[in-house]
């Protein structure tokens, strides 16, 4: 309220000629912890929600490396044809390249081969032992023109936010992925 009104009024009700000032601003002197306090119980809900989005977009960065490590590799397998006797070997080295920034030990990869004869030949191989076993020897006959070569990549994932887990309980990211062997 402006100080003259307020003075006028007063003194056209009979009262002091000088008026007690703004109450609001005498209301606002009493609250000025506040703000400080409603800050102090909203932080922790912003601090969760904030952690939240930074494990989710880890989580995200992670498939997206393990999606681009079973596209690099299913194109090298593809493009070995009648060159490799070692699949496992020519999936895992562009691959591992392709994920720098996850734990290559937990890789795990499943190479799958159809021949243009339709009968699939599957070997399984972890990055801890990137070599195929000798059965696959078998493997590395089938990758022909015409057939078809598959490549699945499992990496372990976290979605823990102060110690809750917000996803399954066994948290697997996995890719897949198939391309023509020319």
């Amino acid at each position: 309220m402006d100080m003259r009104i307020g003075s006028r009024i007063a003194r056209l009700l009979g009262g002091n000629a000088r008026c007690k000032g703004n109450r609001a601003s005498a209301r606002a002197r009493g609250e000025r912890g506040q703000s400080l306090l409603e800050f102090a119980f909203v932080a922790p809900i912003l601090a969760t929600v904030l952690l939240g989005i930074i494990v989710f977009g880890i989580a995200l960065n992670n498939y997206l490396e393990v999606t681009n490590a079973a596209t690099v590799g299913v194109q090298a397998l593809a493009a070995s044809r009648n060159q490799t006797t070692d699949p496992c070997n020519t999936t895992y080295v562009p691959a591992k390249g392709a994920t720098a920034n996850l734990n290559q030990t937990n890789l795990l990869f499943t190479i799958v081969v159809t021949p243009p004869s339709g009968a699939a030949v599957a070997l399984t191989a972890s990055t801890a032992s990137p070599s195929c076993p000798a059965s696959a020897a078998t493997l590395a006959t089938e990758i022909v023109q015409g057939g078809t070569a598959q490549v699945q990549v499992t990496y372990p994932c976290n979605l823990k936010v102060f110690g809750v887990n917000f996803g399954p309980t066994p948290c697997t990211l996995t890719a897949q992925t198939a391309e023509a062997i020319q």
